[in-house]
């Protein structure tokens, strides 16, 4: 398979590029198209002609497949595409953290809220200890600071009556209707046609 990214740039970037690769490149003042990022692998600059744009790396949210077709009627899978590279006008804002928010389509807008499991609130000590008396009983040994409540049942407590299964209901003999030695049922199909 191909690796592949999504470059997503603001509309007079685009335009830009699109002369870039069009067949009149050779007239175009943008000849040279450059992408570079900084040592955290994260953020760069994208450079067309003597235009520089900041540049930033961000995860999907969800993973998006791409296609490839010959013939306009099979589709080849080339890549599964995880990544988008946000290019943006000097004076935007710079996206928060690793992840995009958004997904490529309107529906996925703001998708790791809306379509995603938050991630539990877990006290960090209380996992390191459950994780720590996992470990022990793994070993053979007991859990520590385990508070065990047993409750003894009421031997007193009135039982609850056990109910008894129902039967099953049986069908009344019904005479079944036969089409021998009589006229032929008609269908309302067949008065339709006398109709025409």
């Amino acid at each position: 398979m191909e690796e592949q990214f999504i470059l997503r740039v603001p509309p007079s970037v685009s335009e830009r590029i699109d002369r870039l690769l069009s067949e009149n490149a050779s007239s175009s003042e943008d000849k040279s198209l450059d992408l570079s990022f900084s040592e955290d692998g994260r953020n760069g600059t994208f450079v067309i002609g003597n235009d520089h744009f900041p540049a930033a790396l961000l995860d999907l949210p969800c993973i998006v497949e791409s296609y490839k077709t010959y013939d306009d009627n099979v589709l080849i899978k080339t890549a599964d595409i995880g990544q988008i590279i946000m290019v943006r006008e000097e004076g935007d804002p710079a996206p928060d953290g690793v992840e995009y928010r958004h997904g490529l389509t309107p529906p996925m807008r703001d998708a790791r809220r809306r379509r995603f499991r938050r991630e539990p609130d877990l006290n960090p000590e209380l996992v390191q200890r459950v994780e720590k008396d996992l470990v022990n009983i793994m070993a053979g040994g007991t859990a520590e600071n385990v508070d065990v409540e047993v409750e003894d049942g009421d031997e007193n407590a009135p039982k609850a009556p056990e109910k008894a299964a129902p039967e099953p209901a049986t069908k009344p003999d019904v005479p079944e209707t036969g089409t021998a030695g009589g006229e032929p049922e008609r269908s309302d199909s067949d008065d339709s046609d006398d109709s025409m």
